[in-house]
């Protein structure tokens, strides 16, 4: 089986920067400065598609003004990774353990997340990632699709978990199984509309997960 794991609010627990260094760019740009709710709504997203969801009137100057104070506050925010999830790399040891093959599906650019797990020391450890700025951003599936060309499975050899509509929307849409965390960005009662086979109020609870149910 093909595990693709979200990054941010399924394996990191990164929304709280995420939120603070929007803020800080918006401070920064002159422009409103969001609330923490309306911040983690777009998480997930590529930082284009992100900052043009929190500001759609906003011009293109300004819109790239907000992108690049916000990369360089996360830059500096982020050369302490943020922690994982409880329990997540014993059971992404597991997993692996098991067999399974392990991938990333992420809203980060590629810099971004090479970054993180250069600094995790984790640059080894999936099988293979896709970034936001290297192919569509979610909800758009084709990292997915991607993804499964790449291992050579169908949609129903792999599981999308993901914590936000946007990774069950993108699974959903191309009939790939899908495993909704309920501790991440996005409230679960926003992910059960999509039908996930599996909602999970842990991360090792993904080592439950019976295919055949």
């Amino acid at each position: 089986m093909l595990f693709i794991f979200d990054w941010d609010g399924t394996i990191s627990d990164s929304a709280a920067k995420i939120v603070r260094c929007m803020q800080s760019s918006a401070e920064d740009a002159k422009v409103e400065v969001l609330d923490d709710e309306t911040i983690k709504n777009i998480i997930g997203l590529s930082l284009p598609k992100a900052v043009r969801t929190l500001y759609p009137n906003a011009d293109q100057s300004k819109c790239d003004e907000i992108k690049e104070g916000y990369s360089s506050h996360f830059l500096s925010a982020d050369t302490i990774p943020s922690p994982f999830f409880p329990g997540v790399m014993d059971t992404l040891e597991e997993l692996k353990a098991r067999g399974h093959k392990l991938a990333i599906a992420t809203g980060k650019s590629r810099k971004g997340l090479n970054r993180v797990l250069n600094n995790l020391d984790m640059s080894e450890f999936f099988d293979s990632t896709r970034c936001a700025d290297e192919t569509a951003s979610k909800p758009h599936p084709q990292m997915l699709n991607e993804l499964l060309t790449e291992f050579e499975v169908s949609a129903a050899e792999a599981v999308m978990i993901g914590d936000t509509e946007y990774d069950m929307e993108m699974a959903m849409s191309i009939d790939m199984h899908r495993i909704a965390v309920s501790y991440g960005a996005h409230h679960v009662d926003r992910l059960k509309p999509y039908y996930p086979n599996m909602c999970i109020d842990r991360f090792d609870q993904l080592l439950s997960w019976d295919l055949s149910a």
